[in-house]
């Protein structure tokens, strides 16, 4: 199944976006130049086949040998197909090592809403990779704990979580200020204390600050008193 995906994935080649996305995602290796629509679709058909056979065998290709739209596909498939919920586990242990890009791990990471449905064990699951040294592990815990647990039970120890990161990795440090940025658009006042505290790390401190205020879903006023709250 592995080859006919590359087959599709060649077939839906597109110089020009590869060019753009080669720009856009630096030193991630082979790329092919599909458009992620097309790659979310090849990902669907796989997961309503034999999405079994498929994540056996692209888990025993070789990591090099894969284009990155390829390991999309990898991540996609877990979160897109019906299987038990240790199976994904299973899975994810297989494929977030092999992230190695902040591309593959955001287009895998936005298929995986199982959490939602069994949020006490993909909590725990995710925080995990919060004290890998590996930056793209860690980021896959940062933003996936953004996409699915900044929730009225979650969102006290997601800040907290947020606040101990000290992983230097640049993708990590935007990621956590991403992540802070919509802590801020749904929980305000809680997020408003740790920036006015200054418990994030001074860079991702700034960097969030500044996202928070690209918001259209703040006000011109809030933007102005988190401005004077910049650390210098």
């Amino acid at each position: 199944m592995l080859k006919e995906l590359r087959e599709t994935l060649l077939d839906k080649a597109d110089g020009g976006y590869k060019e753009f996305n080669d720009r856009l995602v630096p030193g991630t290796g082979k790329t092919i130049g599909v458009r992620v629509p097309d790659v979310r679709s090849a990902a669907r058909a796989i997961a309503r086949e034999d999405y079994s056979r498929f994540l056996t065998e692209i888990e025993e290709a070789q990591p090099e040998s894969l284009y990155q739209e390829e390991l999309m596909v990898q991540g996609m498939v877990i979160g897109y197909a019906k299987m038990p919920l240790e199976e994904r586990f299973l899975h994810l242990d297989a494929y977030v090592p092999r992230i190695n890009s902040w591309a593959v791990c955001d287009c895998g990471n936005s298929t995986l809403k199982f959490m939602t449905k069994y949020p006490e064990e993909s909590f725990a699951y995710v925080c995990k990779y919060l004290e890998s040294q590996k930056e793209y592990e860690v980021r896959f815990a940062v933003v996936t704990l953004m996409q699915y647990f900044i929730t009225e039970p979650y969102i006290d120890k997601v800040l907290e979580i947020y606040c101990r990161i000290s992983h230097e990795g640049y993708y990590v440090k935007m990621a956590a200020a991403w992540a802070v940025s919509v802590c801020y658009v749904r929980f305000p006042e809680k997020t408003r204390v740790i920036l006015e505290r200054q418990e994030l790390e001074p860079w991702t401190h700034n960097k969030a600050i500044q996202k928070i205020r690209e918001s259209r879903r703040v006000s011109p006023e809030e933007k102005e008193i988190l401005n004077r709250l910049k650390v210098k």
